[in-house]
């Protein structure tokens, strides 16, 4: 793996800012006052950027090449948490982290992805996932020094320090990015046996045309709902349970979940992708989807019970987390490598999906049915739905697209 990809297991913390807030209120340089709630909302506005502009990133660095672009994006990123510190209203807040934040995550996230799956063919899944594992276990590494930072040099020193951290070492692990030769990748492509992968190269004009796209798209949607259907209301519905006052080995059961979580949401990417690249792409989703499928059924029958709770919460983000690098990495051996950060920025759009659809959606059923019950099914259904779909359909379509396009 090139090293300069480690650069972007920070741009995992993007997501930090929720930690610089009390849960009730807190006033921001004397002027502005937030509730918690609408820093979420902050928050998932950079999500939706990051969503709904990668087919424009991923484009642009096809164009311009990856380090140029990644380069871009890893200062807009930086700059985005310099901006919020000095920031006197909402609507700045929103513009400058939720914009420029997630213009810049957005084009460092699809850019480091698409390089990955042009450099290495054969273990496409895993270097896919390695990344997408960096992206999402970022937060991990910066959680503790935010914490202390704000406790010692308060909000906007935190915010401005950190931003400088973030561009500086996100710029310099740029420099070493570059495209792999097209002559590398179709050698590797007709030596690799173990997975189908299509010779021909679509452009993203081309690959819109095809409804086997569409049906890719569709079952990322769906799976990005589902886990954020639960993983969203996860400490709503454990009050509701009963969980969150009680303890687990000694610690409080919520944080206790929701750090395992961190993890297995991290594991769950490599792992899984490794899988894949040994054993076939549809294969490990229906594995990994009626995973999924399974732990939340079991979650909900185990309610009451707090250990139980903890655990399952961890394999329900592990089989969830690995939509990140099994469909990035079946999209490019489907449709070829040449134009393959552009074509995964229009995927990626189905996470988008996820963010807007999931949430909202959990929340409007509870309050509709005044329970979890509804909501939890809905979920259950769609990874079952979603596991059918992989192997019954995707995996003989694909196999007949491959075969009939190989020149």
């Amino acid at each position: 793996m090139d090293p300069a990809v480690s650069g972007l297991g920070l741009y995992g913390s993007y997501l930090q800012p929720t930690i610089c807030l009390d849960p009730a209120d807190q006033t921001h340089g004397g002027q502005v006052r937030c509730r918690l709630a609408r820093i979420a909302g902050d928050v998932f506005s950079a999500d939706y950027f990051t969503n709904i502009f990668s087919p424009f990133q991923g484009r642009l660095i096809d164009y311009f090449g990856p380090r140029l672009l990644i380069s871009i994006g890893t200062l807009l990123s930086g700059m985005s948490w310099i901006l919020t510190s000095q920031v006197d209203s909402l609507s700045m807040l929103y513009l400058v982290y939720g914009c420029v934040g997630g213009l810049g995550t957005g084009i460092v996230y699809v850019g480091v992805v698409g390089l990955m799956v042009r450099w290495f063919p054969h273990s496409r899944g895993f270097a896919a996932g390695m990344v997408a594992a960096g992206y999402g276990m970022g937060a991990i590494v910066t959680t503790f020094p935010i914490s202390i930072s704000l406790k010692e040099n308060g909000l906007e020193q935190t915010l401005w320090m950190f931003g400088i951290l973030f561009a500086v070492v996100g710029f310099i692990a740029s420099q070493g990015l570059k495209m792999p030769s097209e002559n590398s990748n179709d050698v590797a492509a007709d030596n690799s046996s173990r997975i189908l992968q299509g010779k021909r190269h679509y452009r993203p004009t081309e690959m819109l045309k095809h409804p086997l796209f569409w049906l890719m798209f569709l079952m990322m949607a769906v799976m990005s709902t589902s886990g954020l259907m639960v993983v969203s209301q996860m400490a709503t519905f454990a009050a509701d349970f009963g969980i969150t006052q009680v303890t687990v080995l000694g610690m409080a059961a919520l944080p206790l979940a929701m750090t395992i979580d961190r993890f297995t949401n991290g594991l769950t990417r490599p792992l899984f992708g490794f899988v894949s690249d040994r054993f076939g792409r549809e294969n490990t989703m229906f594995i990994a989807f009626a995973l999924e499928g399974c732990a939340m059924t079991l979650w909900l029958v185990c309610k009451d019970n707090a250990l139980l709770f903890v655990l399952l919460s961890g394999v329900v983000f592990f089989g969830w987390g690995e939509i990140f690098s099994l469909f990035p990495s079946t999209l490019t051996d489907t449709f070829g490598t040449r134009y393959a950060t552009a074509n995964y920025g229009w995927l990626y759009t189905a996470q988008g999906v996820g963010s807007f659809l999931g949430g909202p959606l959990a929340a409007m059923v509870y309050q509709h049915t005044g329970g979890w019950n509804l909501v939890f099914s809905m979920a259950i259904g769609a990874d079952f739905l979603t596991a059918a779909l992989a192997l019954w359909v995707l995996k003989p379509w694909r196999k007949r697209f491959i075969e009939a396009n190989q020149h």
